[in-house]
């Protein structure tokens, strides 16, 4: 196998990512009547939303396109409108009869993107994170394809005969393969089109398949909490009503608040929560001038204690200028998932005289919504004005209130 370094590291820039997410399937195991990617995880969202979600929110992951089953268009697209703002999200490929085709098909689908590395996902793993899609890339861009394999704690035996218990397995060599797994596209899109060729369509995962067709295959940490929810007593709706309530009564519960300003300028739009509104007028700024994810950036990094905006994006930095402010929202949110917690709940106030707030707010908290990778019912967004008062009410800029809501593991020590 040739090394990815050559092909990457040398390159100058990171690796162009595109993401398969697997939604072809009946879901015929889960015992439902619809299938079973479909399916409300809580809170109104579908399992594929929230797993499209996560794909869409990571700032390495250029493009997605998901899988899906003929027949499943209009399930689809209800799904899917919540995350419709997205430029990375393209149109939907039509999947095969099995996983083998499905991930063939889009493939095919990904031919005018050229990407360099694709990352192929299953629907029914809603819970993959930010890290493992991150470990997942840069085991790609490492040696060519690799998978996610988590440690393996119950005890593992074979079947005997008649039903008997067999040979105990050592479970310290074995793991559980998981998705997403990662591999440079034209390997695996050129595995794909042999097996077909030769007629093998028995492969249950592309690693297998990857490893047949004569390429090395890479493992690299997976997660416990990467769980794919395929029988019926996963989706019960009373276990997951306990998960949720043992979550609210233990977590560390914090908030935090932000606020930004930004003076008007020459342009004809400003960027507010990642979305382009007309204008006649700019934002001036180092950045893009967004107060909307500057303010909500700094209410997470408030509620984390970890600084502000200017101390891990400097003004100063050259880096910065005319950089988009997502990156900084997405950053602040993965420092909340690498210390064990999550945002729950973002507010977002816009305080200015114009542009009128109200025809944008839906693509506002959409946008907002995607960035952090949560459920949009999670995100608040709305405007006021100040009365004509102030440089806001003279029209001279735009200002941003917001607050953040985030749950941390207790730690040692710590009484709640």
């Amino acid at each position: 196998m040739p090394d990815a370094d050559s092909t990457f590291e040398q390159a100058g820039a990171p690796p162009k990512v595109a993401a398969l997410i697997c939604a072809a399937g009946a879901g015929s195991r889960a015992g439902f009547a619809e299938p079973k990617q479909y399916r409300d995880l809580g809170g109104g969202e579908p399992m594929l939303t929230a797993t499209a979600r996560a794909f869409l929110a990571h700032p390495g992951v250029a493009r997605l396109r998901i899988v899906i089953g003929e027949g499943q268009l209009a399930r689809y697209e209800a799904a899917i409108a919540p995350l419709l703002g997205s430029a990375k999200l393209g149109p939907p490929a039509i999947g095969g009869a099995t996983r083998q085709a499905s991930v063939r098909a889009g493939l095919a689908a990904l031919s005018g993107e050229a990407p360099e590395i694709v990352l192929v996902h299953d629907a029914a793993r809603p819970f993959v994170s930010e890290a493992l899609i991150s470990r997942a890339i840069a085991a790609a861009a490492a040696t060519g394809g690799a998978t996610p394999g988590a440690p393996v704690t119950d005890t593992i035996c074979l079947l005997g005969q008649d039903g008997m218990r067999g040979e105990t397995l050592d479970r310290a060599k074995a793991r559980l393969l998981q998705t997403p797994q990662a591999f440079r596209y034209d390997d695996l899109k050129a595995a794909h089109e042999r097996a077909a060729a030769e007629g093998r369509a028995d492969f249950t995962d592309d690693g297998a398949l990857f490893a047949w067709a004569g390429h090395e295959v890479a493992m690299f940490e997976g997660e416990a909490r990467n769980l794919k929810l395929t029988t019926q007593d996963q989706f019960d709706d009373a276990l997951l009503r306990r998960a949720a309530a043992a979550l609210l009564a233990q977590g560390d519960v914090r908030t935090g608040s932000g606020f930004d300003v930004h003076a008007f300028g020459p342009g004809d739009h400003v960027m507010l929560g990642g979305v382009r509104v007309p204008h006649e007028f700019g934002l001036v700024g180092h950045s893009d001038a967004d107060v909307a994810l500057h303010a909500l950036t700094d209410a997470i990094l408030g509620a984390l204690a970890d600084g502000d905006i200017g101390a891990h994006f400097p003004p100063s930095d050259p880096a910065w200028k005319g950089a988009a402010s997502d990156q900084f929202l997405a950053d602040a949110v993965r420092r909340v998932r690498d210390a064990g917690g999550a945002v729950a709940h973002l507010d977002l106030t816009i305080i200015g005289e114009a542009p009128k707030i109200g025809p944008h707010r839906e693509a506002v908290r959409a946008k907002i919504a995607e960035i952090a990778g949560l459920p949009v019912g999670r995100v608040a967004v709305k405007a006021t004005t100040t009365e004509r008062l102030g440089f806001a009410g003279r029209r001279e800029g735009l200002a941003a209130l917001a607050s953040a809501t985030i749950r941390l593991p207790f730690r040692e020590g710590f009484e709640p």
